[in-house]
């Protein structure tokens, strides 16, 4: 698509007339109807603003002209996978994984790649294929050849040891030590908990990124453990195969 006929897709989609678009991003009626006829094109400042309120990226508005990828693990992005800066402006440089709310949220290159290796053998890779792989492709993006610029001191890790710390002194029965923690994004950890009276509820948001694991049982068998954390609380909960059954067994503000 051009940029012409995004911005018309998206404006009509929100719901908002040329003169509304027009308010919210600080130009004329004019401006908004030039664009939709493709006479021009939203200058950086308004590109920006246009990302923000229709929560795409400059990318899409642009009509997708460069395929993205994160700059730290590498995955293809789509609108929904991006990370986003502390302003809570999108960051086209890398996925919620990798980025969230302006902290790299791994420094350990060799961590990362256990983490994708575990996803990428899912996808037909065998483990060695995907491990080598990685460790080729890794070096050459963005994050990593910068690192010792990008870093930020050691900050984010000593967050998180902090973090496993808090979590196994909770000595929760049953429930394995935690090591380390990897970032999750809420949507595909969003579980529904029952609630005394029968009714059920969520407790994280979808489009957040957190610090989690999962937690086998220490007899081997039963249910999993699953902790999500982030500056604000830590929940613990346990569940069956594939996220089934879920029971909240904690949920502490921190």
């Amino acid at each position: 698509m051009d940029t012409k006929d995004v911005i018309y897709e998206l404006r009509t989609k929100a719901g908002l007339s040329q003169d509304e678009l027009a308010e919210k991003v600080f130009v004329t009626r004019q401006a908004v109807s030039r664009w939709e006829n493709g006479e021009t094109v939203p200058n950086t400042e308004t590109l920006k603003l246009l990302s923000g309120l229709f929560n795409v990226s400059i990318n899409t508005l642009l009509g997708t002209p460069r395929q993205l990828f994160c700059q730290c693990c590498g995955m293809p992005l789509e609108d929904d996978l991006i990370g986003r800066n502390k302003d809570g402006s999108l960051n086209e440089d890398y996925c919620k994984w990798c980025y969230a709310d302006g902290n790299y949220t791994y420094s350990d290159m060799d961590e990362l790649i256990d983490v994708c290796v575990k996803h990428m053998a899912v996808d037909g890779f065998t483990e060695e294929q995907a491990r080598s792989y990685m460790k080729q492709r890794l070096p050459q993006l963005k994050y990593w050849k910068n690192h010792g610029e990008l870093a930020d001191g050691g900050k984010f890790e000593a967050f998180k040891r902090q973090l496993v710390d808090e979590i196994n002194a909770l000595n929760i029965k049953g429930m394995p030590k935690v090591d380390k923690l990897s970032a999750l994004v809420g949507k595909y950890v969003n579980l529904e908990y029952p609630l005394p009276g029968g009714a059920k509820a969520k407790f994280i948001d979808d489009g957040t990124t957190y610090l989690g694991t999962q937690l086998e049982p220490e007899q081997g068998e039963g249910r999993c453990f699953g902790v999500l954390a982030n500056v604000d609380f830590i929940l613990v909960c346990t569940y069956g195969r594939d996220g089934a059954d879920p029971e909240l067994v904690l949920y502490k503000k921190r």
